[in-house]
């Protein structure tokens, strides 16, 4: 199944939910408030809009999401790369490194990274 795609606002308004979920409606709307600067009715038209697509659930009034937040975030750099690199993975990562600094930390993390899809792994 193909994660929906979810837009920035909504990406912003998910990262509250996926930090305080499962959560009620009017709990929901109240940190919308106080983080986004939200009226209770974007709040809810928001959470409409994303149980129509998939995003969320919605059940009595206690809202979850029903993909995680890295399932979006795969979600959004696949379409990334499909889209302003043709596809290729090795193009966007020529493209990301280029300017980067990276720390024998961040090295070694990669270097995990490569082995594992080595191996057929994907943790």
């Amino acid at each position: 199944m193909e994660t929906p795609k979810i837009f920035e606002k909504e990406y912003r308004f998910c990262l509250i939910l996926w930090e305080h979920e499962p959560i009620s409606r009017v709990d929901l709307a109240k940190l919308c408030e106080e983080q986004l600067g939200w009226k209770t009715t974007t709040t809810y038209t928001v959470v409409k809009r994303l149980c129509d697509r998939g995003v969320l659930k919605n059940d009595n009034s206690i809202i979850t999401s029903l993909i995680t937040k890295e399932q979006a975030q795969s979600a959004e750099i696949d379409g990334f790369v499909e889209e302003k690199f043709e596809g290729s993975l090795p193009a966007f990562l020529a493209a990301f490194t280029r300017k980067q600094k990276f720390s024998d930390n961040d090295l070694d993390e990669l270097q995990k990274m490569i082995d594992r899809a080595r191996k057929g792994g994907t943790k």
